[in-house]
């Protein structure tokens, strides 16, 4: 094997520079750093595009038997359709009620249901009677086949009494998108 040794490397014409061809095998050694000052394309999928965050900080309540959305969001737009979003939302939640109750929450893509908690069993908090304060932690893998903005919203029910997400406003409730490459 020979060895080369150069400061730099410019195609004979064009802007194309091919090292090796079909099949051939490059091997970086290990201690080795590569650093890219450009786009690198062309490496697979699975590569975390961007990441967006979503707040809420304050204490939002609900009686409401049906899905009602407390204010937790983010928007992200994908690059490419093939890419999958990861949704991860964490949050407090606590129940009031004078009797049994069942809180439910669930993650909205704009108007659709995603996570429906009913159907799911994802996250449901059931109480009989009494009080109850828990973590809501949500993970859901979507595909939704567009480079138009989206928005993901986090939407909760109970059945009887008060629910609560970010309970006196001493936990900050997060949503959480993150694109990946396909």
């Amino acid at each position: 094997m020979a060895t080369l040794f150069v400061d730099k490397l410019d195609p004979q014409s064009g802007t194309a520079l091919e090292i090796g061809t079909s099949g051939d095998t490059i091997t970086v050694p290990s201690g080795a750093t590569i650093v890219n000052s450009g786009t690198a394309t062309g490496f697979g999928g699975g590569k975390v595009l961007q990441v967006v965050q979503g707040l809420l900080t304050t204490e939002q309540s609900t009686t409401s038997a049906s899905y009602v959305a407390p204010g937790l969001d983010v928007t992200i737009t994908p690059a490419a359709t093939s890419s999958k979003i990861l949704i991860m939302m964490g949050g407090g939640m606590y129940g009031n009620p004078s009797s049994g109750f069942n809180y439910v929450p669930t993650i909205y893509r704009d108007s659709t249901n995603l996570a429906d908690t009913d159907a799911s069993g994802f996250a449901s908090f059931r109480a009989g009677g009494s009080t109850l304060g828990a973590s809501v932690c949500i993970n859901y893998l979507d595909s939704p086949s567009s480079t138009s903005a989206i928005t993901y919203h986090y939407y909760h029910k109970i059945s009887a009494g008060t629910g609560y997400i970010g309970y006196n406003s001493n936990a900050t409730s997060t949503i959480i998108a993150m694109e990946i490459g396909a």
